[in-house]
This record gives C-alpha cells, structure tokens and sequence, in this order.
C-alpha cells in the first residue's frame, strides 16, 4: 500500500490532511466550541506546516533532496504537535497542572480578566469524540502526520514499486 509514497505524494497527503483538520477546527469554533489559549497554540503547527506541506509537494519532482529536508522538517513540526496535543490532553485530565492564566486555578494576580472575551478554560475541553478531547485528536493526528513524513522520508523520489 505505501509501496507507491513518494515524497510528493507523502507531502501532498499531509497538506490535505493538515489542511481538513485546521478546517475543522475552525467549524467547531464557527458553532459555539470556543478554542482556549492551548488550543489555539496548536494550531501554530498547522499554520507552518500546511504551507511547507504544499512546498514540498510542488518542489518534489524538481529537487528530491529538497523534498527530503522539507519532510524531515515537517516529521519534527509534527512529533512537536503530538506532545504538545499530549500536554494540553493531560492538563484536561488533570494528570499535570496547566498555565495558570487558563484554568480553573486562574486568580486575578495577573490583574482582571478581559471581560469581552468568554472565559475558556484549558484544563475543560469542549467536547469529546469517542473520548478524546480535540487537544487528544491534534495528538493523534499529529502523529500519524508525523509517520507519513517518515515514510515519504524512505522512498525516493523518482523510484519505482517494481524490482529491477
């Protein structure tokens, strides 16, 4: 199945997955799931490597050793999604405290609150889906974009699935 992955399909495949995911991100906030501080920090990976996503994949053909870093980079854009999605998951569980500036441990020493904004906490998510917070899911789907760079990494560009 990943015989036929080459780098710019690899590439192409995290640009459309990376860019189906932010999307859908952006739906649950269009209808009412506010993201909290965390949240939209994640998103800072999507934000980098979507571009870098859809580089890679029109530069593969002509520059297969650029095609190669430009995965490389996005592997390590996306094993640091996957522990930062980790964190803020565990910060939702409770397993380890959060920033104090959003959560429910939040005082005022910091000064008061900006009232115009709602109160979104980090360590409550806003839903679940088969129970994984959206901060889980980014975790997940981090890593599996993560092992799809590494595996357009190991087959170069231009090679064919047939022995010679």
């Amino acid at each position: 199945m990943l015989t036929s992955l080459t780098p710019q399909r690899a590439a192409l495949l995290i640009f459309l997955a990376a860019f189906a995911t932010i999307s859908g991100a952006w739906i649950f906030e269009y209808y009412g799931f506010a993201p909290c501080e965390l949240c939209l920090k994640q998103r800072w990976a999507y934000y980098l490597a979507i571009p870098l996503a859809l580089l890679v994949t029109l530069l593969a053909p002509r520059s297969p050793s650029l095609a190669r870093a430009g995965l490389a980079m996005l592997a390590i854009v996306w094993l640091g999604s996957m522990v930062f999605g980790i964190y803020h998951s565990g910060v939702e569980w409770k397993w380890w405290p959060g920033p104090v500036t959003c959560t429910a441990q939040a005082g005022f020493s910091g000064g008061l609150p900006d009232l115009s904004k709602p109160a979104v906490l980090c360590d409550t998510p806003a839903i679940r889906i088969f129970g994984l917070s959206l901060a889980g899911w980014n975790a997940v789907i981090s890593l599996g974009l993560a092992l799809l760079a590494m595996a357009g990494l190991r087959r170069p560009q231009g090679s064919s699935s047939v022995s010679q």
